[in-house]
C-alpha cells in the first residue's frame, strides 16, 4: 500500500491537523475516524460503521458509574465536606514545616478520594486554603503549585472515574482490582509532593502552627469520619462483592446526599445546579468515549497497535526499556490531552504491546492514569493547572518555577510505581482479585 494513502497515516494526520486548528478533541476523534474509513469503504457504510461503533461503545452498564460518581463528588463539593477534611488534615500534618501546604496536600488526597475529581479537589481545597495561606504570608505561586500538584491524587485513590474508563477500553479489567491498585501509588504521589513542599517551606521560613489540644484534635477527626466513611462503604462493598462498581456509585450518591443534608449545607437550589453539572460532565465524557471507540476500531483496521508494537520491539524487547518509552510518550502527550481522551486513545495502542512483554493490565492501568495525571498539571493545556492558577490568582509563568521541583518528585514517584509493580498489584493480590 502507498504510504501516503495508508489508513494509519491518514488517521494520524487528520487527527493532529484537526487538533491544531482548535477542533474539540471529541469532534476531532470522530471526524478523523470517518475520514480514514472513507479511504477503506464507500461513504454510506463509513458513516454507518462510525455511528454503530459510537453506540456500541456507550452500551455499557459500567459507564453508568461515571455520572453517579460525578454527582456524588458535586454533592460533596457543595455539602461542607472540604472544611471538615481540612480540619482533620490539620491534626495529622499541621506540625510539619510549611503546615498549611502539608494540610493542602493531605486534604486534597482525602477530598479527591471521596469526590474522584482533580478539578473539584483543586477548587474546593484550594479555594478554602488560599485565604489562610495569604494571611500566613505564603507566596501565592508556591500555594498554587502545592494545590495543583496534589489535587490529582484523587484520580489514583478510588473511587476513580479514570479507572472505570480504562476498564471499559481495556476489555473488562476488574474495576475492583484497579481501585485497590490505585491506593499505594496515590499515597506515594501525595508523599512525593509533601517532601519538596516541606523543603521549600523550610527554606522560605514559613512559620509552624500552634499545637492543637487533644479535644480539638478529636473533634476534627470525628467530624471528618462520616465523610471518609464513603470510601469504606463504596470500596468495601465493591471489593467484597456486595455490589458492582455501578451500584456502588449510586450508593455513593445516596450516602453523600444524606451526609450533606445532615450537615445542613445543601439547598434545593444546589441540587438543581448539581444535576446540571452532572449532566454536562457526563455528556462530555460520553461523547469522548463514543468517538474514541470508533477511533479504536479504525486503529485496529489500520493496524496501528501492531505498528507501534513493532516499533517498540524494534527498539528493545525488554519490558524495562519498553515501559520507559511508553512513559516518555505518555508524559509528552499528556501535556496536550485530558485524562479521559488520553486513556481512550493510548490504551488500545500500548496495552497489547506491554501485555505481550509480561506487564499486568492492572499495573499498566495505574501507570497510564499516573502519567496522564501529571499531564493535567503541566502546561500548556493542563486543566488542573488552570484551575489552581485561577484560584490563587497567579499566572502560569509565575507558578512554573515552584511547580518544577514538585513535578520532578512526582515523576520520580511515577518511575517507582512503573518499576516496582508490587506497589500496584499487592493489594489486588491480597484480596484475591488477580493472580
Amino acid at each position: 500500500m502507498d504510504l501516503l494513502s495508508s489508513p494509519a497515516l491518514i488517521l494520524s494526520v487528520a487527527f493532529c491537523g484537526l487538533l491544531a486548528f482548535g477542533v474539540p478533541i471529541s469532534y476531532a476523534t470522530g471526524l478523523a475516524s470517518i475520514a480514514t474509513l472513507l479511504t477503506i469503504m464507500p461513504p454510506l457504510p463509513a458513516l454507518s460503521v462510525t455511528a454503530q461503533r459510537i453506540a456500541t461503545g456507550l452500551d455499557s452498564f459500567a459507564l453508568l458509574a461515571i455520572p453517579f460518581f460525578f454527582m456524588a463528588g458535586s454533592i460533596m463539593n457543595r455539602g461542607g465536606i472540604a472544611r471538615r477534611l481540612i480540619d482533620c488534615a490539620k491534626v495529622f500534618v499541621g506540625w510539619l514545616p510549611g503546615p498549611l501546604a502539608q494540610i493542602t496536600v493531605l486534604a486534597n488526597m482525602m477530598f479527591g478520594c471521596v469526590s474522584g475529581s482533580a478539578v473539584a479537589a483543586a477548587s474546593a481545597i484550594g479555594g478554602t486554603m488560599q485565604p489562610s495561606m495569604d494571611k500566613a504570608g505564603y507566596d501565592r505561586s508556591y500555594s498554587a503549585a502545592v494545590n495543583i500538584s496534589s489535587c490529582i491524587t484523587g484520580l489514583l485513590i478510588p473511587p476513580s472515574g479514570a479507572f472505570i474508563v480504562y476498564s471499559l477500553v481495556s476489555g473488562g479489567t476488574s474495576i475492583a482490582a484497579l481501585f485497590l491498585a490505585g491506593y499505594l501509588p496515590g499515597i506515594l504521589l501525595g508523599i512525593a509532593v509533601m517532601i519538596p513542599a516541606m523543603l521549600m517551606a523550610r527554606k522560605r521560613g514559613y512559620s509552624r502552627l500552634p499545637p492543637l489540644s487533644l479535644s480539638d484534635s478529636a473533634r476534627a477527626v470525628v467530624s471528618a469520619v462520616p465523610s471518609l466513611g464513603l470510601i469504606v462503604v463504596v470500596i468495601g462493598g465493591i471489593v467484597g462483592g456486595v455490589f458492582t462498581a455501578t451500584e456502588g456509585s449510586a450508593i455513593a450518591v445516596v450516602y453523600a446526599l444524606v451526609l450533606a443534608l445532615v450537615y445542613r449545607e445543601l439547598s434545593v437550589r444546589d441540587l438543581h445546579q448539581i444535576l446540571l453539572d452532572t449532566i454536562e460532565a457526563t455528556a462530555v465524557v460520553a461523547l469522548m468515549v463514543g468517538t474514541s471507540m470508533a477511533m479504536a476500531y479504525v486503529m485496529s483496521l489500520a493496524e496501528i497497535p501492531q505498528i507501534i508494537g513493532d516499533w517498540v520491539q524494534s527498539v528493545s524487547d525488554n519490558a524495562v526499556v519498553a515501559l520507559l518509552l511508553v512513559n516518555i510518550v505518555l508524559l509528552l502527550m499528556g501535556t496536550f490531552l485530558d485524562i479521559t481522551p488520553g486513556i481512550l486513545i493510548f490504551t488500545p495502542i500500548f496495552l497489547p504491546v506491554l501485555v505481550e512483554l509480561g506487564v499486568d493490565p492492572v499495573h499498566f492501568g495505574v501507570i497510564l492514569v499516573f502519567n496522564l495525571c501529571l499531564g493535567i498539571v503541566s502546561p500548556p493545556t493542563g486543566s488542573a493547572l488552570f484551575i489552581g492558577c485561577a484560584i490563587a490568582r497567579v499566572s502560569i509563568e509565575q507558578v512554573t518555577r515552584p511547580l518544577i521541583p514538585l513535578f520532578a518528585w512526582s515523576t520520580a514517584a511515577l518511575l517507582v510505581v512503573t518499576y516496582v509493580p508490587g506497589l500496584s498489584l499487592w493489594l489486588p493480590r491480597l484480596f484475591g482479585l488477580i493472580q
